[in-house]
């Protein structure tokens, strides 16, 4: 309940905005600037001060990565599943009997073994990862196959994240999720690939995509009532994370087949149209992957065609999670500037091979006129391209005046959470307090979220750094 306890004296700290008040503003700022400059260096008091940091949104947020290790063994033993000893991951059984030797166990099993349990969670996350056994690419995508997958869990999941957003003080949430479990691939796969767009699109509606469409917004009313179950919401005990407003972005498999993924994208347009909890959509699975590279022109076609269709959907897209040596270089000099161009993303994730794009500084000088904001996820960009510090793009997106905001992408895997992220940028990145508040805002401001809650969040957030900074100043003047 701290969070919402700080936020709830932020919003009534705004009624107190008094012109003496507001003239008063500037001078904290630049006192907890100042002061956050003297902890840059001292880790623990730095991730005290960012954690109790106003931080605005996460808008790029795998659910199924969001989750840490140790609660999906947890919901595997009181759900009754197993673990391979020999796999180290989760599976639905049946177990063999919990003996000395044996493979698959009951999870509940894990609970009891230390060593067991600790190698289950090392390969489920990035946890204790050597790129002397594994690269990182490779162990952080292999993890999604090794966890416990469940429809009746995804809302103690959404508990999970959203409570941890409220605990970093991060207000907003875009999750990714794919909420027809998988019939939107099926009707597109018994389609099959027609080669024309249009074609498609008519085949899908006549063969009733609409019902898939009306199964995802049904599964979202369960995810978000078992997330309020969860965490008590509307009665005196509601966890904080019942106030982080949660908006969802469907998510399209592109490592499949084009008739699956076309189907997909239809599904994601639709749904966002007809849903305001569904506010855009976005492609996920690995980049680099065969069908990725070699449909990624085609992929863009599909969703630029789409958006004429349903013109008030937002997009954002994973582009340009590559690095030199990860793909030939052609693949490095096109993904963001279609992404841009072709498909008309608003916001792009990642964006880390951005230098090695054709023409640059004209692409950064065209993201920044059409105000397309970047997600920056610095500690998947270490862990998975080996991305980090003066290598990373951040910099030259601000100084091309590009916005960006930092995100977490799959915190439960990567073992972060979002103060870390801040932690990253201020010593990985050099970025001073303004920077940091600026990308803070800059995150609700490309929200895709309805324009009335936006704007509330907003005021909210400005009443949260008013309050942090007030208090850090009369902290701080007080030694």
């Amino acid at each position: 309940m701290i969070a919402a306890r700080f936020f709830s004296a932020a919003v009534a700290g705004a009624f107190l905005f008094s012109a003496e008040s507001r003239a008063q503003a500037p001078s904290h700022e630049a006192a907890t600037a100042g002061y956050f400059e003297s902890i840059r260096t001292d880790t623990p008091q730095l991730i005290a001060f960012l954690r109790a940091m106003p931080k605005g949104a996460d808008l790029h947020s795998h659910l199924s990565g969001a989750v840490y290790a140790e609660s999906f063994l947890r919901w595997a033993a009181e759900d009754g599943a197993c673990v391979s000893r020999a796999e180290l991951r989760i599976f639905a059984g049946p177990c063999a009997a919990a003996a000395a030797g044996a493979d698959t166990l009951p999870a509940t099993s894990a609970l009891g073994d230390g060593a067991l349990y600790s190698a289950l969670i090392d390969a489920m996350s990035m946890r204790n990862w050597s790129d002397a056994r594994i690269n990182g690419h490779d162990q952080f995508f292999s993890t999604f196959g090794r966890t416990y997958s469940t429809r009746r869990r995804i809302g103690d999941m959404l508990a999970e994240a959203a409570s941890r957003a409220a605990a970093g003080n991060v207000s907003y949430l875009e999750l990714m999720y794919t909420p027809d479990g998988g019939a939107a691939r099926s009707l597109g796969q018994s389609v099959g690939w027609l080669g024309d767009f249009g074609r498609m699109r008519d085949t899908l509606l006549l063969l009733g995509i609409d019902r898939v469409v009306a199964l995802a917004r049904a599964r979202i009313d369960s995810v978000e009532a078992r997330r309020d179950s969860v965490l008590a919401c509307g009665t005196p005990a509601a966890d904080a994370g019942c106030a982080v407003v949660v908006r969802w972005l469907y998510q399209v498999s592109r490592a499949t087949p084009p008739q699956q993924i076309f189907a997909q994208i239809l599904t994601g347009f639709m749904l966002s149209s007809g849903d305001p909890r569904v506010v855009g959509l976005n492609l996920v699975q690995p980049e680099d992957a065969l069908i990725a590279m070699r449909d990624y022109s085609l992929h863009m076609r599909m969703i630029g065609a789409l958006r004429a269709d349903y013109p008030s959907v937002r997009v954002t897209l994973h582009a340009g999670e590559l690095a030199s040596g990860l793909v030939p270089p052609e693949g490095l000099r096109f993904h963001i500037r279609e992404a841009v161009e072709v498909a008309g993303a608003s916001r792009i994730g990642h964006g880390v091979s951005v230098m090695h794009e054709d023409r640059p500084h004209e692409l950064l000088a065209e993201m920044a006129r059409r105000n397309v904001l970047v997600e920056i996820n610095l500690s998947s960009n270490d862990v998975i391209l080996g991305v980090r510090g003066r290598d990373h793009p951040l910099r030259a997106y601000m100084a091309a005046g590009v916005p960006v905001a930092l995100s977490t992408d799959d915190e439960g895997v990567a073992r972060s959470e979002m103060t870390m992220e801040y932690v990253r940028a201020a010593q990985q990145q050099l970025l001073g307090y303004r920077a940091l508040k600026a990308m803070a805002r800059a995150s609700l401001a490309h929200s895709f979220a309805d324009e009335a809650t936006r704007t509330r969040l907003l005021h909210d957030l400005d009443a949260a750094f008013w309050t942090f900074e007030a208090s850090t100043a009369q902290r701080t003047s007080a030694r």
